[in-house]
Parts: structure tokens; C-alpha cells; sequence
């Protein structure tokens, strides 16, 4: 096959062997990513063009649930923070009930399935009560948004390593988690659903040893044309949110690989652009003369 021949998204599809076949009475539980459509899988779109019914998250994009079949039957579930629109019991059971109608019904979920979807939940009570599940993986938030922002997780000799972490407040109301560990300045730490626990991960993170200089960003709806970066420090990341009032769904980005990139090199989200070089510049600037 030429290199002609794969300029479509369609020409690869129809090149690739489908392993993606969902059968009436299965789940397939899909991660649509952090909401850019172009950021889906193959296998992802696969099932998405087969679903009878749809269970969907509040993440999911509308331009992705602009690709679900007209005849899919959908049914929003969509979680907010201290606002269930349908508690998880009750997910689980209509999944269960709408492939034991001989459904081929698809779990649509923002990010990956697996990575804070709680999609290892809703696959353990499908096998337990006896229905089938495909599980497709989805660009997590912290790697999709970061990368669109300008933002490395990890970059040779400033970080080493990352760490994903919620930033949820647990049902005891505290915010039990590993801080020592996520002072570690060699490492890049990025939390989902913070934004409201904000003040209290600054703290903690500088008591336990991270400089309040550390660069740090807020990433809002990453991906997306609505995208929004916020550069700053882990001392005045509140004020950020303060000024700016940055509401969810927010990601906190915090490391030197922050300010790896420049922000005035993200032209739009996903893309860097390259200034030219002075010496470009006087190469132009005398072949014009010389025309003159």
C-alpha cells in the first residue's frame, strides 16, 4: 500500500482487519479520550458505529456523541463532584439490563475506562451476572491534555518519571494521599477532579517538601477548541483559579515540565509552531534587497 493510499482515516479502516464485533447481549466499555474526536482508537470508532444503546459519561465530547448511530437509544449518566445524576449501582444495573435485552450496548466514558473511570467496577458486574464485555482503552486526560497544552510529562534530565493521582476528597472528608512520595521533585505529578481540594494539595505538597516555586499548570477542557493553559506556581495556583474562575473539569499539572515548552509556542491545542531563526530572517530580509 502507498503512502497515497493512507491519507484517509477511512482507507486505513477499511485496510485493517476488524477484531472489533460487538454482539447483541454484549458491553463494550470504551474510553472516548480527554474529547478531541481525532484522539479516538480505530477500535473505538468500531464499536461506536455498532451501538443499539449508548450509556455515556458527562466527559464525552459532543462532537464524539455526534458520531453514535441515529437509531442508538442513549442514556446519560454523567457524574458531577457532590452531583450524581445516577448513582454507580444503578449504572451497572441498566448495563446488565440492557444486554440482557440482546442489546449490543456501548459504555462510553471521557479518558480511559480504567485509569478513574471506575470501568474495572462495571466490567467485574457484567461477568458477574453472566454478560460479556469488550474493553477499549482511551488517551487518558493526563497525557492528552498535557501533550496539547505544550506539556512533556517527562523530559531527559528535568523529570524521570509521572504520577496520576485524584485529588477527590475520600468519604471520611480527608485527603489521604501519599505526599511524601509526590515531593519527589524529579517526578512530574498530574491530579484529575483537584480543582475544588486546590488550596489543601498546595499545602500539603510544599509541608511535605515541594518548593512553592515548582511550576505548575491548570489545564481546562484539554483538547478541545475551548482549551484554556494557566501557567503558574504550586504557591499561587488558588489565586489563578480565583482570577480566572477556573471550574471543572480542570487537570493540575505539577513539575518542571511545566515550562519545558513556552506557552507562546502553543499556536493552538496540539500544535507548536516554530519561530523562524534570526538568521532566516536576515537571509530573507537580503534576498529581498537583492530583488529590489
Amino acid at each position: 500500500m502507498t503512502i497515497e493510499q493512507l491519507t484517509t482515516p477511512m482507507t486505513v479502516k477499511g485496510s485493517l482487519k476488524s477484531k472489533a464485533i460487538l454482539n447483541s447481549g454484549e458491553v463494550a466499555l470504551v474510553g472516548s479520550g480527554p474529547g478531541d474526536p481525532e484522539l479516538l482508537t480505530l477500535r473505538a470508532l468500531r464499536f461506536i458505529e455498532q451501538a443499539e444503546v449508548t450509556i455515556y459519561d458527562r466527559l464525552v465530547s459532543d462532537e464524539i456523541l455526534a458520531l453514535l448511530p441515529e437509531n442508538s437509544e442513549n442514556f446519560y449518566v454523567g457524574k458531577e463532584q457532590a452531583k450524581h445524576c445516577v448513582p454507580q449501582d444503578k449504572i451497572n444495573q441498566l448495563l446488565v439490563d440492557q444486554a440482557k435485552l440482546g442489546k449490543r450496548v456501548l459504555r462510553l466514558k471521557g479518558g480511559d475506562p480504567f485509569i478513574f473511570g471506575r470501568g474495572g467496577e462495571e466490567a467485574e458486574y457484567l461477568l458477574e451476572n453472566g454478560v460479556s464485555c469488550h474493553i477499549c482503552p482511551g488517551i487518558t486526560a493526563a497525557s492528552g491534555c498535557t501533550t496539547y497544552a505544550g506539556i512533556p510529562l517527562t523530559h531527559r534530565g528535568v523529570a524521570q518519571g509521572c504520577t496520576f493521582i485524584t485529588g477527590h476528597i475520600q468519604n471520611n472528608g480527608q485527603l489521604n494521599l501519599p505526599w511524601e512520595s509526590l515531593a519527589n521533585k524529579s517526578q512530574t505529578v498530574v491530579f484529575y477532579m483537584g480543582i475544588n481540594t486546590l488550596p489543601k494539595i498546595a499545602e500539603e505538597l510544599v509541608n511535605h517538601g515541594r518548593a512553592g516555586d515548582t511550576p505548575a499548570a491548570l489545564i481546562r477542557r484539554g483538547t478541545q477548541p475551548e482549551q484554556q493553559v494557566f501557567r503558574g506556581t504550586i504557591s499561587n495556583l488558588s489565586a489563578l483559579v480565583e482570577e480566572h474562575k477556573i471550574t471543572p473539569p480542570t487537570l493540575i499539572v505539577i513539575g518542571e515540565v511545566v515550562n519545558q515548552l513556552t506557552e507562546q509556542s502553543l499556536a493552538t491545542p496540539g500544535f507548536l509552531k516554530a519561530e523562524e531563526s534570526m538568521q532566516y530572517k536576515l537571509a530573507n530580509a537580503q534576498a529581498s534587497v537583492e530583488i529590489s
